[in-house]
């Protein structure tokens, strides 16, 4: 378990000031002019020893990232932009980062501009949360005030302006390159890759896209070492981790926790455990609804990191689990999700603009017990055909939750049909 003094995030339930007063009383903006004054190739040599991956689904290594930005400049300026658009059904963690302990954020984003050579950042956050871009700016204007931004920001030498985009609720700007597109004032759709953000991102200068969280615990890592947070969690998934836990679990909530902490545990632990006990579980879905979800026989030696949720053809994710007891209709849940993907699909790929909304329609028919058998080997067909040729990974989130839904539940979508196509002796 997680030793209260090893918690980055020590204001995520709001119990304490979110203010700049209060940030400073629990160790933040502490000696950053000196964690810069050591350079950048220091930093990011840290970052890289840390073992940080992204925290926003994908997992990659994000002292690498940022090392893939150029060292020089070409006379084009650098940016560094955070995606804090949060809008993976199921995730609610940079919520709470964002609305509690916003200073995190922003001296990471001060730490993280100066290792690229960007003097300006932009954080682009989801059109739904009001509440958390007021906190956010608040914060954003105590640190102009303070001198801790803007010239000479916080007595480093560097110079950084940060400003916060409001987006307009499209789940499909939580892709790197829609964030972008979006944040010039175009249509939120994806770009082709190559040119990657790093060589061409925003207004076509070289760029880095973080997550909130991985930007966030930047200034805790390199102020306390690499060493310390490469303590926690199996090699090459270290470090602390916010999960997001909700369903039908006792006490739902977001916590800060050592990554590979068995799933069992963390939801014992911290939510009092499954309702009605752990023997009532039917399946987790670990990392985000785009993660394809676990049955209940998995789940009692499921650890909780990249590799092993990756091992057993799930994946971390976000880290938002959704737990399911045996009450829940799973067919009926994984097709509320793919009537989210259709939603939120941007029609830019053939296959994701119609794939989306075939698979749709036959998981409408398969909840109802409607499609005929051979129908669940087609919709597999179609979501292979799907996953992996589009520009960006939202097919990918699509086919994933119906791919998972099949391979361990399809004795109950072949009974719900053979049910539906019994017929009822008359009385």
């Amino acid at each position: 378990m997680l030793k209260d003094e090893d918690r980055i995030f020590t204001n995520l339930y709001g119990m304490a000031e979110r203010t700049l007063r209060g940030a400073r009383a629990r160790g933040h903006w502490d000696g950053t002019a000196k964690i810069i004054g050591k350079g950048r190739d220091w930093i990011i040599d840290e970052m890289k020893a840390s073992g940080l991956r992204g925290r926003g689904g994908a997992g990659f290594p994000t002292g690498l990232k940022w090392s893939f930005m150029p060292k020089g400049s070409d006379g084009r300026p650098h940016y560094l932009v955070v995606n804090a658009d949060e809008s993976e059904p199921g995730t609610c963690k940079d919520r709470e980062i964002m609305r509690h302990d916003p200073h995190t954020l922003i001296e990471g984003c001060l730490i993280a501009g100066f290792a690229m050579g960007a003097h300006a950042g932009y954080i682009y956050i989801r059109g739904e949360y009001i509440r958390e871009r007021e906190a956010l700016q608040a914060a954003i204007d105590e640190a102009y005030d303070a001198g801790l931004l803007g010239r000479n920001a916080a007595g480093s030498g560097w110079d950084f302006d940060l400003y916060l985009h409001h987006g307009a609720g499209a789940y499909i700007c939580g892709e790197e390159t829609a964030l972008l597109e979006s944040l010039e004032g175009k249509k939120g759709m994806p770009r082709m890759k190559p040119p990657f953000p790093a060589g061409a991102g925003l207004y076509g200068c070289p760029t880095t896209v973080n997550n909130v969280e991985s930007i966030a615990v930047a200034p805790t890592i390199l102020r306390r070492g690499a060493a310390w947070f490469a303590g926690f969690g199996r090699p090459n998934n270290a470090g602390t981790k916010l999960f997001a836990i909700s369903g039908h679990v006792e006490n739902p909530c977001v916590v800060e926790e050592a990554m590979s902490i068995p799933l069992k545990e963390l939801l014992d632990r911290h939510c009092g455990g499954v309702r009605g006990g752990w023997k009532n579980l039917k399946a987790v879905i670990p990392g985000g609804s785009s993660v394809p979800l676990l049955p209940a026989a998995v789940c009692d030696d499921a650890i909780m990191d990249f590799d092993w949720l990756r091992e057993q053809r799930s994946g971390l994710g976000t880290a938002a689990v959704i737990v399911m007891d045996q009450s829940t209709d799973v067919i009926k849940a994984i097709w509320r999700l793919s009537k989210f993907y259709k939603h939120e699909s941007c029609g830019q790929c053939t296959p994701c603009r119609e794939g989306t909304g075939w698979m749709m329609r036959v998981m409408d028919r398969l909840v109802k017990g409607e499609a005929a058998v051979e129908e669940i080997d087609m919709l597999l067909d179609v979501t292979k055909q799907v996953e992996g040729h589009t520009i960006c990974a939202l097919g990918d989130a699509a086919a994933w939750p119906i791919q998972g839904l099949i391979r361990h539940f399809r004795d109950e979508i072949e009974d719900r049909i053979r049910h539906k196509r019994t017929p009822v002796a008359a009385e």
